[in-house]
């Protein structure tokens, strides 16, 4: 009995604490159209992965030749992706120097060779689509995803310049259905007085970009699924592979269970 009431003491704990997250503040992500599959998809996350973020960012875990997985040649690969070093076996290291990077942002830039494992890739995806113009931040940038990032909005000049749009709510469900009516990237956070805000952000017109949003999305897209790639280079691999053995354990069975209504048809 006293086993019983520590598992219904638990569950009830659970239910309650699912209740106050529900109720609380809360970041609705919009899903990333990643396409492990796509391999046009990767090799423009490649390309842009390298002109965009390999200038801060290492990928000390992943090495340049492991890219022909993904249908490039070696030679395009030195061609059009190798900037730090000149052998297609080295590793893909930060060009920038230490000393250059701490100087400039204060500590080193995380390596991004397993983010889109610790992050997920929707976080990741919505995380490029959420910078917004900030003058109180140091940087002049801030991050609806991740607030008060210290990183500056490196792809600006792509994307253009957005702004912070908050709504005031009076309460929590008012705030959660405006949410849902926004169907995209929406945080909803609580505020003094028993009020709700909800954030998002909005292009500028003041401050447009080179590409448009849906080509910005699409740029963004195939970056994440190439960071998806680079956190597990072998996923897909690993998937094809166990696709295989499930087949051949189905035929498998079906060998084995004819094999065994043939040992017990005379019992039956």
């Amino acid at each position: 009995m006293k086993k019983i009431a520590s598992l219904g003491a638990a569950l009830l704990f659970a239910f309650a604490g699912a209740a106050m997250a529900a109720g609380g503040a809360g970041l609705r992500l919009e899903p990333a159209p990643v396409h492990r599959l796509d391999v046009e998809s990767l090799q423009r996350g490649a390309r842009n992965f390298v002109n965009y973020c390999l200038n801060c960012h290492s990928a000390k875990f992943m090495r340049y030749e492991r890219l022909t997985d993904i249908g490039l040649t070696a030679d395009q690969i030195r061609d059009n992706l190798m900037f730090g070093t000149d052998k297609i076996g080295s590793t893909m290291t930060v060009a920038m120097p230490a000393e250059l990077a701490k100087s400039a942002f204060g500590v080193m830039p995380p390596d991004l060779s397993v983010q889109a494992r610790v992050r997920g890739s929707d976080w990741l995806y919505n995380y490029f689509l959420s910078f917004y113009r900030d003058d109180q931040s140091v940087t002049g940038w801030n991050n609806l995803v991740f607030p008060n990032v210290g990183m500056p909005h490196a792809l600006w000049e792509l994307s253009g310049a957005h702004r912070l749009v908050t709504t005031e709510f009076d309460d929590h469900e008012k705030a959660t259905a405006a949410a849902i009516a926004i169907k995209g990237l929406v945080r909803v956070d609580p505020a003094p007085g028993g009020k709700w805000l909800v954030r998002t952000v909005a292009a500028d017109p003041a401050a447009p970009g080179t590409m448009t949003q849906v080509q910005y999305e699409a740029f963004v897209a195939d970056l994440v699924n190439f960071m998806d790639y680079l956190a597990e280079p072998v996923r897909n691999k690993r998937i094809s592979l166990g696709i295989v053995v499930l087949l051949y354990l189905g035929v498998l069975f079906a060998f084995v269970y004819a094999l065994k209504r043939s040992y017990w048809k005379d019992v039956h």
